[in-house]
């Protein structure tokens, strides 16, 4: 083939984590080079069926074929699932005249590593978590660029790919944040307090467990009210169902009176801002002094870009996986861990308190963590894609 319009397939899906990263790379390399054809695979039921197509891009469907872990019945169809699924990838990529794939993990990658490097289209990766997932360590041995956000993530490449940590690309609203903040962080602060009702002049922490909440989280900070008042502002993001629970929790430690909603009208009515989600969550990381949150990847990497001290939460499941997202940035002096178990009443009283009061150790948290933090991924990415997609056109 001879050079011309790039045609890029990327690959991935299921939850934002995988989706975002996605959908900020094909969006730098639109940016890079607005001609180049990008599609996407993911599967009928993950966010990418929406989120992709409001992005505006073409979405191609396949079923998901997660690998068997266990004995047992699916164990016995999952060939047959694997043979038809890489089939429809095949067609695709035939049909969408795939100079390059890139990968982003999830179900739908596996088999689009597999039949990419079947036909010997050249394959990017990227790889977001501290610990690869399974579909990432199988094409990883295929790969001739892989993008990661920590070193050491159990990968193992083939003999001629180029591994390099790049960092998360970073959804279009917290790269914008973070540019803003080198021109006059203050400023920002100032506007998004103001859309959000909380007072740009006082410290403020904000609290989050992810769209569905963490109740461990909720109930040690709201029944730490009082404690937290005497400092700061709150910005408490719930997660769906939970609520009243923490409004409950906040009366009883404080008072029904500081409670307060989000939104310019909040201004003056109370320091203590209770909401199940927001969806312009960068405006309450604008104003955000100290975050405390769980360790998923995405949030780890967003919070660190943007030079945020952060409470680490790590769930508590699996083989710990949020614990070593986490654990890199809070090494390099960028915040704090603490176990689920250990997040109680108890210690919320012993020690954010006292870190709201030193001002001059919040701001080292801040510093160490832009320091570690990447803010270029999406575009360093891109380029990657696109000198592969051009050689992938002279092959």
């Amino acid at each position: 083939m001879t050079q011309g319009t790039p045609h890029i397939v990327l690959s991935g899906g299921g939850t934002a984590g995988h989706v975002n990263p996605l959908l900020a790379v094909a969006d730098a390399i639109r940016d890079i080079e607005p001609d180049a054809r990008i599609s996407v695979i993911g599967t009928a039921v993950g966010l990418e069926k929406n989120l992709v197509p409001n992005a505006g891009y073409e979405l191609d469907t396949i079923e998901k074929v997660p690998f068997p872990r266990r004995p047992n019945l699916y164990m016995l169809k999952f060939p047959f699932k694997w043979k038809r699924e890489t089939a429809k990838v095949r067609s695709i990529l035939e049909t969408r005249h795939a100079d390059v794939v890139a990968g982003f993990g999830g179900y739908t990658s596996a088999p689009v590593y597999a039949t990419a490097h079947s036909m010997g289209i050249p394959i990017a990766m990227h790889e977001q978590n501290a610990r690869a997932g399974m579909a990432n360590k199988l094409g990883a041995r295929w790969a001739d660029f892989i993008g990661t956000v920590y070193e050491n993530t159990g990968l193992k490449p083939g003999p001629n790919t180029r591994i390099q940590r790049v960092g998360l690309p970073l959804r279009p609203a917290v790269a914008a944040l973070a540019e803003r903040f080198e021109q006059d962080r203050q400023a920002v602060r100032r506007e998004a307090a103001q859309r959000l009702g909380v007072d740009p002049n006082r410290p403020l922490v904000l609290v989050t467990g992810g769209s569905l909440g963490a109740q461990s989280l909720n109930r040690a900070i709201a029944s730490s009210a009082a404690d937290l008042l005497a400092h700061a502002q709150i910005i408490h993001l719930t997660g769906k169902g939970k609520i009243e629970e923490v409004r409950d929790l906040v009366s009883k430690s404080a008072s029904s009176q500081v409670l307060a909603e989000l939104g310019e009208n909040a201004a003056g009515t109370g320091d203590y801002h209770v909401a199940e989600y927001l969806e312009r969550i960068d405006l309450a990381f604008a104003c955000a002094d100290l975050v405390i949150c769980r360790a998923g990847a995405g949030s780890v990497s967003e919070l660190a870009a943007l030079g945020l001290p952060a409470i680490y939460v790590p769930l508590p499941i699996g083989n710990g996986e949020q614990r070593f997202n986490a654990e890199p940035v809070v090494q390099a002096g960028g915040g704090i861990l603490v176990a689920d178990k250990d997040m109680t009443p108890a210690w919320v009283h012993d020690h954010v308190p006292q870190l709201l009061a030193d001002h001059d150790k919040l701001a080292e948290f801040g510093n160490k963590a832009w320091q570690y933090g990447i803010r270029d991924a999406a575009a360093v990415m891109a380029k990657e894609v696109l000198a592969l997609a051009h050689s992938g056109q002279t092959r």
